[in-house]
């Protein structure tokens, strides 16, 4: 069997604030609760699993989502529209713009919690094949 990535644990001060951030941000559903997590299953069938831990625990992280053109305008409209800061850049030097790199588009925001969140619409160094959308 190949390896493949199964799920990931993002901790969350409130599990529900997070995942319905995320879920609502990129267009998606809450996919499954249980015990301590709130699930948000992404195309690839690989689920986030959003989990409360206390607050001094959490260690923010950098996320980055391959998004087609349609659902980074449908995400983008949202920032913009929920007055969400957002920059063209990780290091938060290029507020309120997104960049061009690799020939697509790309946009860095902070969830809840103060994990970096990065969309982008082509793989960094540009797409070897062609594109999965």
């Amino acid at each position: 069997m190949p390896v493949e990535f199964n799920h990931m644990v993002v901790h969350a001060r409130d599990n529900r604030e997070s995942a319905e951030f995320f879920a609502s941000l990129l267009g998606l559903a809450i996919s499954a609760e249980w015990g301590p997590f709130i699930a948000v299953q992404l195309s690839n069938g690989v689920p986030l699993d959003f989990a409360a831990v206390p607050p001094e625990t959490i260690t923010p992280q950098h996320y980055a989502f391959l998004v087609s053109e349609e659902e980074f305008e449908a995400a983008y409209a949202r920032i913009l529209h929920r007055g969400i800061e957002h920059y063209a850049d990780p290091h938060r030097k290029q507020p309120d713009a997104i960049n061009h790199h690799d020939g697509g588009r790309g946009v860095y925001f902070v969830d809840p919690v103060g994990h970096l969140l990065e969309l982008i619409t082509v793989p960094y160094g540009g797409w070897t094949s062609s594109p999965h959308t």
